[in-house]
């Protein structure tokens, strides 16, 4: 797909996520403990900010300190940004990154809720390929969850160059992020549904390594977390596990098929559930949940 497609078909999913009601809170909540989410960890992000779209805990392995700037990239509607504010405290500094303006909004809107509490989260739009408003050397640490894979191709090397530009020496960058494990046949690569899922855009391991490497990343650890990705297709609306699995996760009532999935394999409230076009049945043949740990010397 041209790079241009990709990006409107993510803008349209991530927007169609954006305006989910809480209908799906047990299913985000699901997926966070499946990924490594405590329960003290979950207690402290609202509700409305987990839409049920990461792929591991990029705070776990992030060593947050009080006073740390940190930035999220694709922050959404601010899942990981709010649960890292509360760890770097008042004297820290939280920056959201997001080119979604309903991911945007719902952000705000949930920050405007939390008062003085969230003074130090800000959310800011940008590609995270060109993050032109923020300086360079701001950063303690940048994190991010099941987004780069979204990022077309050609473009995954910028992303890694701003995360570069943009930390502090000795700054570090703690990712979440669904890679290959073996080449994805074409078949998958072009399927729409699974790439705006998080699978069909995913980079093998050695691609990271080269991306880190060229940025300008002198130690990277790249490791495979083993959680289990059918955690997407086998998770009920409520929580529960499905009798059976598919990729097509649910529309919202009212919303055609096409424009359902806005991340992660998702699903939405409703009863129609849409076949992905691939195959895919096991997503754990193809792709792992791998954690990213980089510094910057």
């Amino acid at each position: 797909m041209e790079p241009s497609k990709i990006y409107d078909h993510v803008r349209e999913h991530y927007s169609a996520a954006a305006s989910q009601d809480t209908s799906t809170s047990k299913y985000g909540e699901a997926v966070a403990k499946s990924f490594g989410y405590t329960e003290d960890e979950l207690s402290t992000i609202p509700q409305d900010a987990n839409l049920g779209l990461s792929c591991g805990n990029p705070t776990a392995i992030a060593s947050l300190r009080p006073g740390e700037t940190v930035i999220d990239l694709g922050s959404g509607a601010g899942f990981d940004a709010f649960l890292a504010s509360s760890k770097v405290g008042p004297d820290g500094r939280m920056i959201g990154v997001d080119m979604n303006d309903d991911m945007l909004a719902r952000a705000n809107k949930i920050k405007a809720s939390k008062g003085r509490e969230a003074d130090n989260v800000t959310f800011v739009k940008a590609a995270i390929t060109s993050i032109t408003p923020l300086e360079s050397g701001i950063a303690d640490c940048i994190i991010s969850n099941c987004v780069i894979n979204l990022v077309p191709e050609p473009e995954k090397q910028l992303v890694f160059n701003e995360m570069y530009r943009l930390l502090k020496p000795r700054g570090r960058v703690a990712l979440s992020d669904i890679l290959a494990k073996k080449p994805l046949p074409k078949k998958l690569r072009e399927d729409v549904a699974m790439y705006v899922g998080c699978i069909a855009g995913a980079s093998q391991v050695q691609d990271y390594e080269q991306y880190l490497k060229n940025a300008g990343f002198d130690e990277a650890v790249i490791a495979d977390t083993h959680a289990d990705l059918n955690v997407y297709l086998d998770t009920n609306t409520d929580g529960t596990r499905k009798t059976s699995s598919c990729c097509g996760p649910p529309a919202p009532e009212g919303q055609p098929a096409e424009s359902q999935s806005a991340g992660c394999c998702r699903p939405s409230s409703g009863n129609t559930t849409a076949q992905a076009s691939s195959d895919v049945t096991d997503l754990n043949e193809w792709v792992g949940s791998y954690k990213v740990y980089a510094l910057k010397m």
